[in-house]
């Protein structure tokens, strides 16, 4: 079998011949546990020590064959002289792939770390632990507020007595129907709600949906910090804007919080 032809050591290695030497060593695992990661280390920066160990892999298939005997022994015969230098071969050759893989493994995690390191961005903020996935942050602002609400020249407000519930809805006409953004204040959860929009012969839409958790929306005296804020949510109706006579805020199970003229 010709020896596989290897590229020539690195120069900026060429001063290590006793570490290149040792790849042979090494493939047959024979190395302590010392050389074995003092090998490694400088297998990782070694093109020269990486090809000699892929072309010594190349021998694994003569050595298993090698290992086997040429029939099943009708009784057990203990191994010749020739039989027991093979099978020493095959065991370190199996130990040597375990340890190739292992190098394997550990650059690819590496590469995944290394390269996925700009891929993931935690948002933290006070306590949270770095590299842990934030929740989603419950401040109720957002494109409903900054982008719609505020540039609406149409809006109509109202609390209900009972509830407290405040909601101010903003409007503006769209060829495909009406698009509303809804401020809701002095409310606390846990709610499941809705903005439904009611037509002046009783036809109702429901706009958007939305939940309020426990400690809730638009609350100034809160000790939540979140909760003092108002929710904003937007949505839309296929009903022309002339079309809607109010704007009613309900519970999934019916119960009214507040209705607001159009």
């Amino acid at each position: 079998m010709t020896p596989p032809d290897f590229p020539p050591p690195d120069r900026e290695h060429a001063d290590l011949e006793p570490v290149h030497e040792a790849v042979a060593a090494y493939s047959l695992g024979i190395l302590d546990e010392h050389e074995s990661a003092a090998f490694e280390e400088h297998l990782a920066g070694c093109n020269h020590c990486a090809a000699q160990l892929d072309g010594f892999a190349g021998l694994e298939p003569m050595l298993a064959a090698l290992a086997q005997p040429p029939g099943p022994p009708k009784e057990p015969v203990p191994p010749g002289p020739a039989l027991l230098p093979a099978l020493v071969d095959e065991v370190a050759a199996q130990r040597a792939r375990r340890k190739r893989r292992g190098l394997y493994l550990v650059a690819a995690a590496a590469a995944v770390v290394i390269g996925g390191s700009g891929a993931v961005v935690v948002a933290s903020t006070g306590g949270e632990r770095p590299g842990v996935t934030a929740r989603p942050d419950p401040h109720p602002t957002g494109p409903a507020e900054d982008a719609f609400f505020h540039h609406m020249t149409r809006k109509t407000g109202a609390t209900d007595p009972t509830t407290g519930v405040t909601a101010t809805v903003g409007t503006e006409a769209k060829g495909w129907g009406t698009h509303a953004v809804l401020e809701l204040k002095n409310v606390r959860g846990p709610l499941k709600c809705s903005l439904v929009a009611v037509s002046r012969t009783g036809e109702e839409e429901v706009v958007s949906s939305w939940s309020v958790p426990a400690w809730g929306y638009g609350i100034p005296t809160s000790t939540h910090p979140s909760a003092r804020n108002p929710l904003y949510i937007h949505g839309g109706a296929a009903m022309a804007a002339s079309d809607i006579d109010r704007f009613e805020v309900r519970t999934f199970d019916g119960k009214p919080l507040v209705k607001v003229e159009a």
